[in-house]
């Protein structure tokens, strides 16, 4: 068997496990279904990662990914659709049903954006309506743009919209009270960003492009409509657990993968890691729990390791 553990996932979690593994001496391989980094990656800014003050979600992950290069094989755009028990080991198998076997699996699939639910959005999907300032804020200096979405990454987004040059920047929440820290919300004021508290997006209109946002107060019901060139929804985030349902590992009631101190599963030989297990889902948080996993494997794989 060439590879002992398999790491499904390649953002902060994967990588620092397989850093960790095979420092441990574990043969390791990370899978990612694009070129690694997931939702870390496309963060504008991140500026709570000790050591760096400020760096973009893409450098700290691009940083992290050649880090990780040194130690464990990292396998970009192969995607994992399926994982069997056999025995005490796993077969895992691509989208081109390749199979790899390994005596142990991490799971770090992380999470997905969620979709904004409301009138002709997915008609305008990539024409005016995105997920990600970072990939899309730059088609929009000078113009006119809203972010759905209260928390933290809402508010980083609007404040980025701003700073690249957008003209117009309107932060829409559905309640009266933001859910972000109020340093976010202070540095949203301060950068010009808009408020707009008690609506929601009822839907979209445009001719080939977004032209206009439709929102609905949600205390008087009153309907308005506004012009804006793009929309970027952060509306929070679902985990990718597809693989851990096909195994028949626990859940919690919002599909996160329960895991124990030791990122244990419920499943022997199975761990997870990162922002699949839930909890504050940082980057820093998900380092750790990789890192634990890595650790955590060497009792299936047969290893000993002082701790």
């Amino acid at each position: 068997m060439k590879y002992e553990l398999g790491i499904i996932g390649s953002g902060p979690a994967g990588y620092s496990a397989g850093i960790y593994a095979v420092r441990a001496g574990i043969k390791t391989v990370l899978f990612d279904k694009g070129n690694g980094g997931g939702l870390a990656a496309v963060a504008p800014d991140i500026e709570n990662y000790p050591g760096f003050p400020s760096i973009s979600g893409s450098e700290l992950m691009e940083k992290m990914k050649e880090h990780a290069k040194k130690y464990a094989d990292i396998l970009e755009y192969e995607e994992i659709v399926n994982i069997e028990k056999q025995d005490k080991k796993f077969i895992l198998t691509n989208s081109e049903n390749k199979t790899y076997q390994v005596g142990a699996v991490l799971i770090a699939t992380g999470t997905e954006h969620r979709k904004l639910d409301a009138s002709s959005i997915k008609e305008f999907e990539g024409r005016g309506i995105s997920y990600c300032a970072t990939c899309d804020g730059f088609f929009f200096k000078d113009k006119t743009v809203c972010v759905v979405g209260g928390g933290n990454s809402a508010l980083i987004e609007a404040i980025y919209l701003k700073q690249i040059g957008c003209k117009n920047v309107y932060l829409i929440h559905r309640r009266d009270k933001l859910r972000a820290e109020d340093a976010y919300a202070k540095d949203a004021k301060d950068a010009g960003v808009q408020f707009i508290l008690n609506n929601v997006v009822e839907g979209v209109k445009g001719d080939q492009i977004l032209k206009s946002v439709t929102l609905k107060n949600v205390e008087t019901g009153e309907i308005q409509s506004m012009d804006t060139d793009g929309i970027f929804i952060s509306i929070g985030v679902i985990p990718q657990n597809e693989l851990a349902k096909k195994l028949d590992i626990k859940l919690d009631k919002q599909g996160y993968i329960k895991v124990d101190d030791q990122m244990r599963t419920s499943m022997d030989g199975v761990y997870a890691a990162g922002d699949i297990t839930g909890g504050l889902r940082q980057v820093i948080t998900s380092a750790s729990e990789g890192a634990i996993a890595a650790l955590s494997s060497t009792e299936a794989l047969g290893k000993q390791y002082p701790y």
